[in-house]
Protein backbone atom coordinates (compact mmCIF):
# COMPACT_ATOMS: atom_id res chain seq x y z
CA UNK A 1 0.00 0.00 0.00
CA UNK A 2 2.61 2.28 0.72
CA UNK A 3 4.30 2.13 -2.69
CA UNK A 4 1.07 3.05 -4.61
CA UNK A 5 0.61 5.86 -2.40
CA UNK A 6 3.94 7.28 -3.04
CA UNK A 7 3.43 6.06 -6.74
CA UNK A 8 0.12 7.71 -6.84
CA UNK A 9 1.57 11.37 -5.12
CA UNK A 10 3.82 10.94 -8.75
CA UNK A 11 1.34 10.99 -10.73
CA UNK A 12 1.07 13.65 -12.95
CA UNK A 13 4.96 14.63 -13.42
CA UNK A 14 5.82 13.64 -16.32
CA UNK A 15 3.05 15.42 -18.23
CA UNK A 16 4.00 18.73 -16.28
CA UNK A 17 7.90 17.80 -17.26
CA UNK A 18 6.69 17.77 -20.66
CA UNK A 19 5.17 21.50 -20.45
CA UNK A 20 7.86 23.04 -18.76
CA UNK A 21 10.39 21.45 -21.36
CA UNK A 22 8.72 22.85 -24.10
CA UNK A 23 8.22 26.44 -22.37
CA UNK A 24 11.56 26.73 -21.89
CA UNK A 25 12.51 26.64 -25.42
CA UNK A 26 9.85 29.00 -26.24
CA UNK A 27 10.98 32.61 -27.28
CA UNK A 28 8.17 34.44 -25.48
CA UNK A 29 9.40 32.50 -22.06
CA UNK A 30 13.00 32.99 -22.85
CA UNK A 31 12.67 37.20 -23.18
CA UNK A 32 10.74 36.87 -19.22
CA UNK A 33 14.25 36.50 -17.51
CA UNK A 34 12.20 36.25 -14.06
CA UNK A 35 10.13 33.25 -15.75
CA UNK A 36 12.72 31.63 -17.77
CA UNK A 37 15.29 30.94 -14.71
CA UNK A 38 11.88 30.13 -12.55
CA UNK A 39 10.82 27.50 -15.15
CA UNK A 40 14.59 26.04 -15.79
CA UNK A 41 15.21 25.42 -11.96
CA UNK A 42 11.71 23.75 -12.32
CA UNK A 43 12.55 21.54 -15.36
CA UNK A 44 15.61 20.62 -13.43
CA UNK A 45 14.09 19.40 -10.14
CA UNK A 46 11.51 17.80 -11.87
CA UNK A 47 14.13 15.36 -13.86
CA UNK A 48 15.51 14.66 -10.96
CA UNK A 49 12.74 13.55 -9.36
CA UNK A 50 11.20 11.78 -12.49
CA UNK A 51 14.86 9.99 -12.85
CA UNK A 52 14.29 9.04 -9.06
CA UNK A 53 10.76 7.89 -10.05
CA UNK A 54 11.70 5.63 -12.75
CA UNK A 55 14.08 3.54 -10.95
CA UNK A 56 11.92 3.44 -8.09
CA UNK A 57 9.27 1.76 -10.38
CA UNK A 58 11.74 -0.28 -12.16
CA UNK A 59 12.56 -1.44 -9.07
CA UNK A 60 9.41 -2.44 -8.02
CA UNK A 61 8.54 -4.18 -11.49
CA UNK A 62 11.81 -6.47 -10.85
CA UNK A 63 10.25 -7.35 -7.12
CA UNK A 64 6.92 -8.63 -9.05
CA UNK A 65 9.03 -10.12 -12.51
CA UNK A 66 11.03 -11.94 -9.58
CA UNK A 67 8.12 -13.05 -7.44
CA UNK A 68 6.18 -14.36 -10.20
CA UNK A 69 9.27 -16.37 -11.57
CA UNK A 70 9.61 -18.24 -8.35
CA UNK A 71 6.18 -19.03 -7.84
CA UNK A 72 6.27 -20.37 -11.34
CA UNK A 73 9.75 -21.69 -12.45
CA UNK A 74 10.75 -25.36 -11.88
CA UNK A 75 14.49 -24.71 -13.25
CA UNK A 76 16.88 -24.04 -10.00
CA UNK A 77 19.38 -21.54 -11.51
CA UNK A 78 16.25 -19.38 -12.71
CA UNK A 79 15.15 -19.64 -9.21
CA UNK A 80 18.51 -18.30 -7.88
CA UNK A 81 18.60 -16.04 -10.01
CA UNK A 82 15.41 -14.46 -9.26
CA UNK A 83 16.10 -14.69 -5.86
CA UNK A 84 19.04 -12.72 -6.28
CA UNK A 85 17.14 -10.48 -8.74
CA UNK A 86 14.76 -10.03 -5.78
CA UNK A 87 16.86 -9.37 -2.50
CA UNK A 88 18.85 -6.90 -4.19
CA UNK A 89 15.77 -4.66 -5.88
CA UNK A 90 13.85 -5.16 -2.17
CA UNK A 91 16.66 -3.84 -0.53
CA UNK A 92 17.40 -0.56 -3.08
CA UNK A 93 13.44 0.20 -2.39
CA UNK A 94 13.45 1.75 1.83
CA UNK A 95 16.45 4.48 0.02
CA UNK A 96 14.94 5.29 -3.08
CA UNK A 97 11.49 5.64 -0.78
CA UNK A 98 13.15 8.58 1.29
CA UNK A 99 14.88 9.90 -1.44
CA UNK A 100 11.51 10.43 -3.37
CA UNK A 101 9.87 11.60 -0.45
CA UNK A 102 12.53 14.05 0.28
CA UNK A 103 12.28 15.51 -3.53
CA UNK A 104 8.55 15.99 -2.96
CA UNK A 105 8.89 18.56 -0.18
CA UNK A 106 9.46 22.24 -1.94
CA UNK A 107 12.79 22.98 -1.24
CA UNK A 108 13.82 26.45 -0.47
CA UNK A 109 14.25 28.81 -3.57
CA UNK A 110 17.59 30.51 -2.24
CA UNK A 111 19.51 26.96 -1.92
CA UNK A 112 21.00 26.80 -5.87
CA UNK A 113 22.24 30.49 -4.71
CA UNK A 114 25.63 31.62 -4.17
CA UNK A 115 26.08 33.27 -0.93
CA UNK A 116 26.98 36.31 0.86
CA UNK A 117 28.91 36.06 4.72
CA UNK A 118 29.39 38.03 6.84
CA UNK A 119 31.50 37.44 9.51
CA UNK A 120 31.51 40.09 13.00
CA UNK A 121 33.29 40.14 16.16
CA UNK A 122 30.98 40.08 19.26
CA UNK A 123 31.49 40.17 22.97
CA UNK A 124 34.92 40.01 23.73
CA UNK A 125 36.95 43.14 22.16
CA UNK A 126 40.17 41.83 20.64
CA UNK A 127 39.81 38.65 21.20
CA UNK A 128 36.15 38.18 19.40
CA UNK A 129 37.99 40.30 16.83
CA UNK A 130 40.64 37.16 16.99
CA UNK A 131 37.78 34.57 16.77
CA UNK A 132 36.00 36.38 13.59
CA UNK A 133 39.51 35.72 11.71
CA UNK A 134 39.58 32.12 13.06
CA UNK A 135 35.93 31.13 11.70
CA UNK A 136 36.92 32.97 8.09
CA UNK A 137 39.93 30.84 7.76
CA UNK A 138 38.09 27.90 9.02
CA UNK A 139 35.03 28.92 6.06
CA UNK A 140 38.22 29.79 3.50
CA UNK A 141 39.34 25.83 4.04
CA UNK A 142 36.06 24.87 3.95
CA UNK A 143 35.57 26.53 0.68
CA UNK A 144 38.26 25.14 -0.79
CA UNK A 145 37.64 21.68 0.12
CA UNK A 146 34.33 22.01 -1.71
CA UNK A 147 35.75 23.51 -4.82
CA UNK A 148 34.00 27.40 -4.56
CA UNK A 149 35.08 30.21 -4.69
CA UNK A 150 35.91 33.07 -1.91
CA UNK A 151 35.95 36.84 -2.70
CA UNK A 152 36.17 39.33 -0.22
CA UNK A 153 34.52 42.46 -0.77
CA UNK A 154 34.52 44.20 2.77
CA UNK A 155 37.32 43.86 6.01
CA UNK A 156 37.53 46.30 8.98
CA UNK A 157 40.83 44.47 10.77
CA UNK A 158 41.01 43.80 14.56
CA UNK A 159 43.89 45.99 16.46
CA UNK A 160 45.01 42.92 17.72
CA UNK A 161 44.84 41.12 14.60
CA UNK A 162 41.23 39.24 12.88
CA UNK A 163 38.73 41.02 12.03
CA UNK A 164 36.15 43.37 13.61
CA UNK A 165 33.90 42.74 10.45
CA UNK A 166 34.83 40.85 6.74
CA UNK A 167 32.23 40.40 4.43
CA UNK A 168 32.81 37.86 1.34
CA UNK A 169 31.26 36.23 -1.76
CA UNK A 170 31.24 32.41 -1.92
CA UNK A 171 30.10 31.06 -5.72
CA UNK A 172 29.82 27.38 -6.86
CA UNK A 173 27.60 24.48 -6.16
CA UNK A 174 24.70 24.70 -4.12
CA UNK A 175 26.50 27.16 -1.71
CA UNK A 176 23.74 29.20 0.23
CA UNK A 177 21.61 25.38 0.77
CA UNK A 178 25.05 24.40 2.44
CA UNK A 179 25.72 27.67 4.61
CA UNK A 180 22.94 28.75 5.56
CA UNK A 181 22.81 26.59 8.78
CA UNK A 182 26.18 28.80 9.74
CA UNK A 183 23.62 31.86 10.13
CA UNK A 184 24.35 32.73 14.00
CA UNK A 185 26.23 33.25 17.24
CA UNK A 186 29.37 31.37 17.56
CA UNK A 187 30.89 31.09 20.88
CA UNK A 188 34.24 30.31 22.12
CA UNK A 189 35.79 29.63 25.34
CA UNK A 190 39.55 29.40 25.37
CA UNK A 191 42.79 31.46 27.10
CA UNK A 192 43.35 34.62 24.97
CA UNK A 193 47.08 35.20 24.42
CA UNK A 194 47.01 37.92 26.53
CA UNK A 195 45.85 36.73 29.27
CA UNK A 196 48.32 36.19 31.64
CA UNK A 197 46.63 34.29 34.67
CA UNK A 198 45.50 31.09 31.97
CA UNK A 199 42.27 31.97 32.64
CA UNK A 200 39.27 30.53 30.13
CA UNK A 201 37.19 33.92 28.61
CA UNK A 202 34.06 33.61 26.58
CA UNK A 203 34.04 35.42 23.65
CA UNK A 204 31.45 35.23 20.35
CA UNK A 205 31.44 36.08 16.88
CA UNK A 206 27.91 36.53 14.53
CA UNK A 207 27.91 34.97 11.38
CA UNK A 208 25.45 35.80 8.89
CA UNK A 209 24.89 33.96 5.47
CA UNK A 210 22.45 35.59 2.74
CA UNK A 211 21.66 34.05 -0.49
CA UNK A 212 23.27 36.34 -3.17
CA UNK A 213 20.30 38.08 -4.88
CA UNK A 214 20.32 38.07 -9.35
CA UNK A 215 19.48 40.89 -11.49
CA UNK A 216 15.97 39.82 -11.77
CA UNK A 217 15.36 39.13 -8.04
CA UNK A 218 15.14 42.82 -6.90
CA UNK A 219 14.31 45.76 -8.68
CA UNK A 220 16.79 48.76 -8.59
CA UNK A 221 16.67 52.53 -9.95
CA UNK A 222 20.31 52.64 -10.89
CA UNK A 223 19.81 56.39 -11.93
CA UNK A 224 18.48 56.87 -8.46
CA UNK A 225 22.47 55.56 -7.03
CA UNK A 226 24.60 58.27 -6.06
CA UNK A 227 28.32 57.20 -6.56
CA UNK A 228 31.31 58.20 -4.46
CA UNK A 229 35.24 57.50 -5.33
CA UNK A 230 37.96 57.31 -2.75
CA UNK A 231 41.71 56.52 -2.44
CA UNK A 232 41.62 53.03 -1.03
CA UNK A 233 43.74 52.93 1.87
CA UNK A 234 46.20 49.66 3.68
CA UNK A 235 48.07 47.76 1.82
CA UNK A 236 48.18 47.52 -2.14
CA UNK A 237 51.27 50.03 -3.22
CA UNK A 238 50.97 53.29 -4.78
CA UNK A 239 48.54 53.01 -7.08
CA UNK A 240 45.95 52.28 -4.36
CA UNK A 241 46.91 55.24 -2.83
CA UNK A 242 46.95 57.63 -5.62
CA UNK A 243 43.76 56.03 -7.87
CA UNK A 244 40.51 56.45 -6.85
CA UNK A 245 39.68 53.04 -7.07
CA UNK A 246 37.19 53.01 -3.90
CA UNK A 247 33.83 53.12 -4.38
CA UNK A 248 30.86 53.95 -2.32
CA UNK A 249 27.36 54.45 -3.37
CA UNK A 250 24.02 55.82 -1.93
CA UNK A 251 20.66 54.52 -2.42
CA UNK A 252 17.53 55.32 -0.78
CA UNK A 253 15.09 52.21 -0.85
CA UNK A 254 11.36 52.10 0.35
CA UNK A 255 11.07 48.93 2.73
CA UNK A 256 7.65 47.51 1.99
CA UNK A 257 7.30 45.95 5.11
CA UNK A 258 7.84 48.74 6.64
CA UNK A 259 6.81 51.57 4.05
CA UNK A 260 10.19 53.63 5.34
CA UNK A 261 12.46 55.33 3.39
CA UNK A 262 16.41 54.33 4.19
CA UNK A 263 19.37 55.32 2.91
CA UNK A 264 21.59 52.43 1.65
CA UNK A 265 25.71 53.09 2.26
CA UNK A 266 27.60 50.56 0.52
CA UNK A 267 31.50 50.72 0.10
CA UNK A 268 34.00 48.58 -1.68
CA UNK A 269 37.75 48.62 -1.88
CA UNK A 270 38.61 45.30 -3.26
CA UNK A 271 40.03 45.62 -6.42
CA UNK A 272 42.37 48.72 -7.92
CA UNK A 273 39.77 48.41 -10.82
CA UNK A 274 36.91 51.24 -10.04
CA UNK A 275 34.38 49.42 -12.46
CA UNK A 276 34.90 45.97 -11.14
CA UNK A 277 34.17 47.69 -7.28
CA UNK A 278 31.21 49.23 -8.77
CA UNK A 279 30.09 46.03 -10.01
CA UNK A 280 30.67 44.59 -6.50
CA UNK A 281 29.09 47.68 -4.41
CA UNK A 282 25.60 47.10 -6.93
CA UNK A 283 25.75 43.01 -6.36
CA UNK A 284 26.26 44.18 -2.50
CA UNK A 285 23.26 46.72 -2.78
CA UNK A 286 20.78 43.64 -4.59
CA UNK A 287 21.61 41.28 -2.06
CA UNK A 288 21.28 43.69 0.53
CA UNK A 289 17.80 44.50 -0.40
CA UNK A 290 17.04 40.65 -1.70
CA UNK A 291 17.76 40.15 1.96
CA UNK A 292 15.33 42.86 3.39
CA UNK A 293 12.64 42.04 1.14
CA UNK A 294 12.71 37.93 2.08
CA UNK A 295 12.67 38.46 5.72
CA UNK A 296 9.04 38.10 6.33
CA UNK A 297 9.77 34.63 4.40
CA UNK A 298 12.56 33.66 6.50
CA UNK A 299 10.53 34.79 9.79
CA UNK A 300 7.83 32.62 8.76
CA UNK A 301 10.20 29.58 8.02
CA UNK A 302 11.60 30.81 11.72
CA UNK A 303 8.01 30.24 13.56
CA UNK A 304 7.02 27.00 12.21
CA UNK A 305 10.33 25.34 12.82
CA UNK A 306 11.08 23.78 16.24
CA UNK A 307 14.39 22.69 15.53
CA UNK A 308 15.78 26.08 14.22
CA UNK A 309 18.47 24.71 12.39
CA UNK A 310 18.58 27.19 9.51
CA UNK A 311 16.15 29.80 9.98
CA UNK A 312 18.36 32.59 9.78
CA UNK A 313 18.18 33.96 12.91
CA UNK A 314 20.91 36.14 13.32
CA UNK A 315 20.79 36.31 17.65
CA UNK A 316 20.36 32.52 18.33
CA UNK A 317 23.59 30.63 19.83
CA UNK A 318 24.09 28.17 17.68
CA UNK A 319 27.81 26.26 18.29
CA UNK A 320 30.21 26.77 20.94
CA UNK A 321 34.04 25.83 20.19
CA UNK A 322 35.57 24.63 23.03
CA UNK A 323 39.40 25.06 23.33
CA UNK A 324 40.36 23.38 26.50
CA UNK A 325 38.11 20.41 25.99
CA UNK A 326 39.13 20.39 21.66
CA UNK A 327 35.27 20.44 21.52
CA UNK A 328 32.34 21.61 19.18
CA UNK A 329 29.32 21.59 20.24
CA UNK A 330 26.31 22.24 17.91
CA UNK A 331 23.12 23.14 20.44
CA UNK A 332 20.47 22.92 17.50
CA UNK A 333 20.97 19.42 17.32
CA UNK A 334 23.03 18.58 20.27
CA UNK A 335 26.05 17.51 18.20
CA UNK A 336 29.49 17.37 20.01
CA UNK A 337 32.97 15.89 18.62
CA UNK A 338 35.99 16.56 20.00
CA UNK A 339 37.92 17.02 16.90
CA UNK A 340 38.54 20.89 16.48
CA UNK A 341 41.67 21.28 15.29
CA UNK A 342 40.44 20.06 12.28
CA UNK A 343 37.20 21.55 12.42
CA UNK A 344 39.17 24.88 12.59
CA UNK A 345 41.16 23.71 9.76
CA UNK A 346 37.78 23.52 7.33
CA UNK A 347 36.37 19.52 8.26
CA UNK A 348 32.89 21.32 8.99
CA UNK A 349 30.81 18.74 6.47
CA UNK A 350 30.06 16.30 8.92
CA UNK A 351 28.45 18.84 11.36
CA UNK A 352 26.55 20.61 8.33
CA UNK A 353 25.67 16.94 7.33
CA UNK A 354 23.79 16.03 10.73
CA UNK A 355 22.15 19.85 10.19
CA UNK A 356 20.71 18.70 7.20
CA UNK A 357 19.75 15.41 8.04
CA UNK A 358 18.04 17.04 11.01
CA UNK A 359 15.85 19.50 9.10
CA UNK A 360 15.07 17.04 6.54
CA UNK A 361 13.55 14.70 9.35
CA UNK A 362 11.60 17.67 10.49
CA UNK A 363 10.30 18.54 7.32
CA UNK A 364 9.05 14.57 6.34
CA UNK A 365 7.38 14.64 9.68
CA UNK A 366 5.62 18.95 9.00
CA UNK A 367 4.81 16.95 5.43
CA UNK A 368 3.32 13.47 6.91
CA UNK A 369 5.06 11.84 4.59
Amino acid sequence: MAEITLLDRLDGLDARFEEVSTLITDPSVIADQKRYVRLSKEYHDLEVIIKAKNEYKSKLDAIAESKEILSMEDDDEMKALAREELDSASAAIPELEEKIKLLLIPADPDDAKNAVVEIRGGTGGDEAALFAGDLFRMYQKYAETKGWQLTVSSVSEGAAGGYKEIVFNLTGSDVYGTMKYESGVHRVQRVPATETQGRVHTSAATVAVLPEAQEFDVEIHEGEIKWDTFRSGGAGGQNVNKVESGVRLRYNWKNPNTGVVEEILIECTETRDQPKNKERALARLRTFIYDKEHQKYLDDIASRRKTMVSTGDRSAKIRTYNYPQGRITDHRINYTVYNLGAFMDGDIQGCIDSLIVAENAEKLKAAEL
